[in-house]
């Protein structure tokens, strides 16, 4: 879902000249003709819906096919969407909600070259945060804004600056959120029954334990990096207010100068590194390493009942550095379906799919609503989710979770580890 850009850019990543012609072909043939493409269903981008009667947007998206790219690497993500999501939208829209592979990268490239060739989209809904969404806005590759004016956004959570930034930008209508999580640190409490709770504290944890701790290099892997630069620097404040290199070069200082003398004791003494946060976990449940990683401060209980993690996990958040934030859904700048879109939208921001999504049995994805906007009937089912023993306290969440600062933040440290680190430099 996310993408990393070199500082100072505001362009897609580069692209293989094969790579980029096959964008443009595939682009191509979703426009149907390009330029001569049939207008969007109703008429108008989202923007222009959002001005209309609710009502109006509905019929326009009745009986028509949305394409949502979206992240499809957890199985019980897309069993919410494919299982529960797509069968209520087709019996009371007549929507056919198609969902299909995409990350951050690809998402920007694909309608960077639809923009070159002036073609119809292949997307009508992205799942998007973060770098994407910077990129995306400085492009001008999103419609909007349209979210603010959805039926669904009176019910956010208006209180939570977590919800309504996105890595420090104001989502100011431009997406749609849809879910919150926290970074947190899984552990098996029968191997290690005290873990650390404090930065000082893992790096003790893992000198005296060599080659029994790692990370991923994907975007977990990264915000982990990040956390400890916060840690390391007495708190995200002196990176807040938007992207400081002064502030970076001295903050990630810290960061290598740990990570010099840690990763030496990491799993195959730091020369590799699992290449996401699902190959971790694997290694986690194989016993190879003793902590793994999450976005998602409740997916510890989700896999332990799934059966994917040992039934002794638990997660803990390290109280010097876990970070919070928020996921969300745009509507591309040549979405064939806005208003198929935006219905799509709010009816995942109703008060049954937040609910639906937020049982552990599901998912467990953080709602975005305000309990004190719901209507009795939900507030009580809400406060009826089952609390399971291996979930962190709200309270504990809520006392050390640290925001989001900007975008390019995370894309330097990934950028410098790969260089640093990955790469042996």
């Amino acid at each position: 879902m996310r993408i990393a850009r070199r500082h100072g850019e505001h362009v897609a990543p580069a692209l293989r000249p094969a790579a980029v012609l096959a964008l443009l072909l595939a682009a191509l043939l979703a426009s149907c003709g390009g330029r001569d493409a049939p207008a969007p269903p109703g008429g108008g981008d989202a923007a222009e819906l959002s001005g209309l009667p609710w009502s109006q947007v509905v019929d326009a998206a009745r009986d028509t096919e949305v394409t949502w790219r979206m992240w499809r690497g957890d199985p019980s993500i897309n069993a919410y969407v494919e299982e529960w999501v797509a069968p209520r939208l087709l019996e009371r829209y007549g929507i056919r909600l198609r969902a299909v592979d995409a990350q951050g990268p690809e998402i920007v490239n694909q309608l960077t070259v639809e923009r070159e060739a002036g073609a119809r989209g292949f997307a009508d809904l992205v799942w998007i945060n973060g770098e994407t969404f910077h990129q995306l806005r400085e492009e001008s590759l999103l419609q909007g804004p349209w979210a603010h004016r959805i039926p669904g956004a009176a019910l956010l959570d208006s209180t939570s600056t977590t919800i309504l930034h996105d890595f420090e930008r104001p989502i100011d209508g431009w997406e749609s959120p849809w879910g919150r999580v926290q970074f947190a640190m899984i552990y098996d409490e029968a191997r290690t029954p005290e873990p650390p709770r404090t930065i000082e504290e893992l790096g003790d944890w893992i000198r005296a334990n060599p080659g029994r701790f790692t990370h991923d290099q994907a975007f977990t892997g990264v915000t982990f990096l990040k956390a400890l630069m916060y840690g390391l620097s007495g708190g995200h404040e002196p990176f807040a207010g938007g992207f400081d290199e002064a502030a970076f070069e001295e903050g990630s200082a810290r960061l290598w100068e740990w990570l010099a003398e840690h990763s030496p004791h990491f799993w195959r003494g730091g020369a590799a590194y699992p290449g996401g946060v699902a190959e971790l976990q694997r290694l986690f449940a194989n016993r190879e390493v003793d902590f793994a990683f999450s976005n998602n401060e409740n997916e510890v209980v989700t896999k332990v009942r799934q059966g994917i993690l040992p039934a002794t996990s638990r997660a803990t958040v390290l109280r010097d550095a876990t970070i919070a934030n928020a996921h969300y859904l745009g509507i591309p700048f040549n979405a064939r379906n806005p208003a198929g879109a935006m219905v799509v939208a709010n009816f995942l921001l109703s008060p049954e799919a937040q609910l639906r999504k937020a049982d552990p049995e599901v998912w467990g994805d953080g709602s975005v609503l305000d309990p004190e906007r719901l209507e009795p009937r939900w507030q009580e089912a809400f406060a009826a989710l089952e609390v399971d023993p291996r979930a962190i306290p709200r309270d504990t969440l809520d006392r050390y979770a640290r925001p989001e600062v900007a975008p390019e933040y995370h894309e330097r440290v990934l950028e410098e580890w790969r260089r640093r680190i990955r790469r042996g430099g």
